[in-house]
């Protein structure tokens, strides 16, 4: 499952970093925030980051909606061992952690066209 603090901390810095580009945005003739400067490269440990956070997470979607479709299976051919709230909660696990990786999305589509629609 997704922890919110997960999501939360992706939406920090996705907030974080749209606000810096606005304001790179506003002073673009300023040396210093051309990304072709000294020091203004992104590092791959950086990028890296970022990615394996947000590949985690949608793992770990993945990983919920397997477990809520076993489950709901083993329920339905009725095994002893799983009982009906069992799989309600597995299934709305499922559906909370999609609808937190689709907002996520969401927020990184628009950061994306923010961006695109930037004066260069």
């Amino acid at each position: 499952m997704i922890e919110r603090s997960d999501i939360n901390s992706v939406l920090a810095q996705m907030r974080s970093m749209r606000s810096d580009m606005q304001q790179a945005a506003r002073q673009i003739d300023m040396p210093g925030l051309r990304p072709d400067a000294p020091g203004n490269a992104v590092k791959e440990s950086e990028r890296s980051g970022f990615t394996d956070l947000l590949k985690s997470a949608v793992d770990q979607v993945n990983s919920n909606q397997k477990m809520s479709n076993q489950l709901r299976e083993s329920y339905e051919r009725g095994d002893p061992g799983i009982d009906l709230p069992q799989v309600m909660i597995q299934a709305q696990k499922a559906s909370i952690s999609f609808d937190a990786l689709t907002q996520v999305r969401n927020r990184l589509v628009q950061a994306y066209e923010d961006v695109s629609k930037m004066p260069i």
